[in-house]
């Protein structure tokens, strides 16, 4: 499956954060990259009083079922030292599972698409670089049209 995972730090030095959670992701035997987006500056989402995020998107082919990929994630935050403290906190590394190929899944442990796609500028700039063609499975739009969208906004 073509997966997109989000990727963000605002710690310590932050494109190495992300450069290491890239490398530790692709260490598994069933992931193999398939292209990065550009590594972009943004102001904090959510809570906004804290350092600025460096982010970008990773397009990745995996063979992982979502739930797996999901812990496999999850663990390379904790190998990489992040501790969550609060909702949209300052952290060294976010990695989010963005959409699992066109699959709608919704349970209490995950929900692909992710929710927030269509109002995070800074994601749909990474991911118009990638798959600006790309339909949003739930909410039948391209990513070029959520994109235009928010940027309205």
């Amino acid at each position: 499956m073509v997966c997109y995972l989000g990727l963000g730090s605002n710690l310590g030095d932050r494109k190495e954060n992300i450069n290491k959670a890239i490398t530790h992701l692709v260490t598994h035997q069933q992931i193999q990259t398939l292209k990065c987006s550009s590594i972009i500056e943004t102001k904090a989402f959510g809570l906004e009083d804290q350092p600025d995020f460096l982010n970008c998107v990773l397009k990745i082919k995996t063979t992982l079922k979502p739930h797996s990929l999901l812990d496999y994630c999850m663990k390379t935050e904790i190998n990489m030292g992040r501790i969550r403290h609060e909702k949209w906190g300052p952290r060294i590394i976010d990695i989010d599972m963005l959409f699992y190929s066109n699959e709608i899944i919704e349970d209490t442990d995950l929900i692909i698409p992710h929710p927030g796609i269509a109002q995070r500028e800074f994601v749909l700039r990474s991911l118009i670089e990638l798959c600006p063609e790309f339909t949003h499975p739930k909410l039948n739009k391209k990513i070029r049209t959520l994109y235009n969208e928010v940027e309205k906004n």
